[in-house]
């Protein structure tokens, strides 16, 4: 029997009227993109909303934002309560993470890990309410947990085979800072920048970017440092030889950040007065010497704070230069903050470059007058006689009649 090719009639429903709306959620290039390939995307999905991810204010109504999450997430997952101090540590965690004047991130869930943790150990403890102590150890430990390249680095300097100095003084050598990103935690590491100066006509040489190890915006910032050698010496021979590199550096480097520590690396070797080791400068700079905003700067601080702690914290005392802009950044471990209540670390916050040449040389960096010079003492004035002195070696002999 031939099987039969007619179809049973099928169910056609009548339609039923329905009003939906439909959220797209996700990153900024993906939204491009749809909008670039998509003629009809911009007609079917007309309301763009921009989220921060650290757009909860650092005000009484955000802070009572961040209580009322904690409680709902200790209710719900039957942790143990939070103190007021506990709830404040996670505020602070929060600020943190922000990286960002007076302002929360809105990553609920890094901060709530946190307190997970904390709540843990309290439960260990054998308490029944999480103070501030319980979230300080859990950060402690969820940084140790991640901080196997720091110990090595830190291990590394002090035996000798990484050399970073701070302590004493140094012509041509200045302690920069930068920052490695390891998953989700950052690391901050001092470098050594160091700078040699003579006759010639090359001009200053980057070895990175010679060497095909910087980035585009590392190697913008040192071209700027021409520029500002030239603002702040104007009408004077900037003629020499020069050359500028971050040392025991064997990958690539980018970001701006160093260029004001390389600035002052580069005028000391020019001017060859010595510079403090114990201090570390972070902070891009501009053409006319002003100090600007930079990323990570509170892992910066520790990973210079702990390098001093290894050598040994001394009077005088060490510290970081970080621009002014950043000052409402900050929020760092306890015991670097312990470290500067007593005496025995410090954080500068500069405007301008003068700020940090004064700092990290114990010396006026000088004004210009009104006829362009600078007064004796100062390293400015030192710096422009240097350079007419090696404008002068680098010329030809003249022929005698």
């Amino acid at each position: 029997m031939a099987a039969s090719t007619v179809r049973a009639p099928g169910i056609k429903p009548e339609p039923v009227p329905v009003k939906v709306k439909v959220v797209l959620v996700g990153e900024p290039d993906l939204w491009y993109a749809l909008n670039d390939a998509d003629p009809d995307f911009a007609y079917l999905f007309k309301v763009l909303v921009d989220f921060d991810d650290a757009c909860c204010r650092r005000d009484p109504v955000g802070i009572g934002l961040y209580a009322r999450v904690i409680a709902r997430v200790a209710r719900d997952e039957q942790l143990l309560p939070f103190s007021a101090t506990a709830v404040g540590a996670l505020v602070e965690h929060g600020a943190r993470e922000a990286a960002a004047p007076d302002k929360l991130t809105a990553r609920f869930g890094r901060v709530m890990d946190a307190a997970r943790e904390a709540a843990f150990l309290a439960r260990a403890r054998g308490v029944r309410i999480v103070d501030r102590d319980d979230v300080d150890q859990a950060l402690v430990a969820a940084q140790r947990r991640a901080d196997l390249p720091g110990r090595k680095f830190r291990d590394g300097v002090a035996r000798g085979q990484i050399r970073i100095r701070t302590r004493g003084e140094a012509v041509g050598e200045v302690n920069g800072l930068a920052v490695v990103q390891a998953g989700l935690v950052a690391q901050g590491f001092p470098t050594r920048i160091t700078a040699t100066a003579g006759p010639g006509t090359a001009g200053t040489v980057h070895v990175e970017r010679e060497a095909e190890l910087s980035g585009n915006i590392h190697t913008k910032g040192f071209l700027i440092l021409r520029g500002l050698l030239r603002d702040l010496l104007p009408g004077w021979p900037l003629a020499f030889d020069a050359s500028i590199t971050h040392e025991q550096s064997y990958g690539g480097i980018d970001g701006d950040s160093a260029s004001g520590a390389e600035f002052c690396c580069l005028l000391s070797a020019l001017t060859r007065l010595p510079v403090r080791q114990s201090i570390a400068m972070t902070g891009a700079v501009d053409q006319h010497g002003n100090i600007l905003q930079i990323g990570a700067v509170n892992e910066k601080i520790e990973g210079f704070f702990d390098v001093c702690a290894v050598q040994g914290l001394t009077n005088g005392p060490p510290g970081v230069i970080v621009p002014r802009s950043n000052a409402g950044d900050l929020q760092l471990r306890r015991e670097v903050v312990h470290a500067c209540r007593a005496g025995r670390f410090a954080v500068w916050a500069v405007d301008r470059i003068e700020e940090a040449v004064e700092l990290l040389f114990g010396v006026p960096a000088g004004a210009p007058t009104a006829e362009g010079r600078y007064p004796e003492g100062t390293v400015l004035h030192r710096a422009a006689e240097r350079a007419e002195r090696l404008w002068r070696l680098s010329q030809p002999p003249r022929e005698g009649r």
